[in-house]
């Protein structure tokens, strides 16, 4: 019989992370540090060098300055083969991060962004996991927006302190549903209310499109200038909602508990509010267990069970700051002022779409941790990048677990059955 073959991972010229780090365009790095000032201040750490710095520390998960420098040091030679990048020393890397302007950092992840998109048009409108199954239903644009706090140690950081012991940063953030990648996104400190930043969070969106928002971002004035845009939202309602029933559309079925048009009857708060608002109370499961919920729309022509499952959709941005936080380094910080937490946060978000982007090129039908794993346990070996994502991971075959439970424990040790004891 006849073996299956699969395509081995083929040597390469160049490693893993020159492959990753090519997908940045040549000239970039070098044209935004002059627009941003920070050339004027490189030395012999150039900032080509930084920024890929700060991309092996995310694709390494490193925990510490002497993590990140001790690495290179040691890979100094494959590291040249990287447009020439260098080692940094502990004291140079910490005040780059320190020094030199963050907004580059936000700079270059939208300018990156934008290059993939052009370079493959079909990158921004690929299914991703987890996503895109509305936006396929609906044919329309949907994007949810949504903050999460990013926990950083309160004695070091007076700049983030957000309660009485603790300090934080939070990253806004507009998702595309259906490719699952940033369209837009701040970061701040965390005691700011996700309200105030929805204006600029929903600025680009344009008319037709579908935005899905938590509670915390139901202001009346904002959504108000979503209806006179013709931006169609979903947002969860809050619990003091003062309204009238003008119509029940239809009664209840299945998960729906109810569907009314409504008014709403606080003066103050209906002056600022759309003329009509849709209710749409339905249980959703969550944790197992079904839940009630109340939905608000400016959409009076989709079912209700619709409604429901856009707003279940929103938690795939959940998934997705899961991924970052699981995967990437924004947990334990190189620098602990402002800038430098500016400088990690903004290339984790860089990383994040460069993996993705070399997932796309491989068609890697995967999880995003899976991909992360890989090639960081082989991100200095010299490789071809596409026919490696192409081929790991394609046995096939049972994967079931074949061993029995006792095998899992040493002879010595092994447990008694429920109920007996030694």
């Amino acid at each position: 019989m006849k073996k299956n073959s699969t395509t081995q991972p083929t040597r390469g010229q160049f490693s893993l992370l020159r492959q990753i780090c090519n997908f940045i365009p040549a000239h970039l790095v070098a044209k935004l540090a002059r627009e941003k000032g920070v050339e004027a201040k490189a030395r012999t750490f150039t900032p080509w060098s930084h920024v890929v710095a700060l991309l092996y520390a995310q694709l390494t998960h490193a925990l510490s300055l002497n993590d990140v420098c001790d690495g290179l040091q040691l890979n100094r030679g494959a590291l040249a083969g990287v447009r020439g990048a260098t080692a940094p020393c502990k004291n140079t890397f910490s005040h780059a991060n320190k020094g030199r302007d963050a907004g580059m950092a936000e700079a270059l992840f939208w300018k990156v962004l934008e290059h993939l998109g052009a370079l493959s048009p079909n990158f921004y409108g690929h299914k991703a996991q987890g996503g895109g199954k509305l936006a396929w239903r609906f044919r329309r644009t949907i994007q949810i927006v949504d903050a999460t706090v990013i926990q950083l140690v309160a004695n070091c950081l007076d700049w983030a302190k957000h309660r009485r012991r603790k300090a934080a940063a939070k990253c806004h953030l507009r998702l595309d549903l259906q490719s699952m990648l940033p369209r837009f996104a701040i970061i701040d400190v965390a005691r700011e209310h996700d309200i105030t930043r929805a204006p600029e969070l929903c600025a680009g969106l344009r008319a037709g499109e579908i935005v899905i928002m938590d509670r915390g971002y139901v202001d009346f004035v904002h959504l108000a200038l979503l209806d006179e845009r013709g931006v169609f939202f979903v947002v969860r309602a809050k619990k003091n909602l003062a309204y009238e029933v003008k119509s029940t559309r239809s009664a209840p079925k299945g998960s729906i508990l109810a569907d009314e048009e409504i008014e709403l009857s606080d003066p103050a708060t209906r002056q600022h509010a759309p003329k009509r608002l849709r209710r749409v109370v339905a249980l959703v499961e969550v944790d197992g267990k079904e839940m009630e919920m109340v939905f608000l729309t400016n959409n009076l022509t989709w079912a209700a069970s619709s409604v429901a499952d856009l707003y279940r959709c929103r938690w795939q941005i959940e998934v997705f700051f899961k991924q970052i936080k699981q995967t990437l380094q924004v947990g334990d910080f190189l620098g602990h002022n402002a800038n430098a937490v500016r400088w990690q946060l903004w290339t984790a978000l860089l990383s994040y779409v460069l993996l993705r982007y070399a997932g796309f090129i491989s068609r890697w039908a995967h999880g995003f941790s899976r991909l992360w794993a890989v090639l960081r346990s082989a991100l200095w070996q010299r490789r071809n990048l596409r026919v490696l994502l192409e081929s790991y991971g394609t046995a096939s075959g049972s994967f079931r677990c074949l061993a029995q439970p006792e095998q899992a424990y040493f002879p010595a040790f092994r447990r008694a059955p429920v109920g007996q004891h030694r």
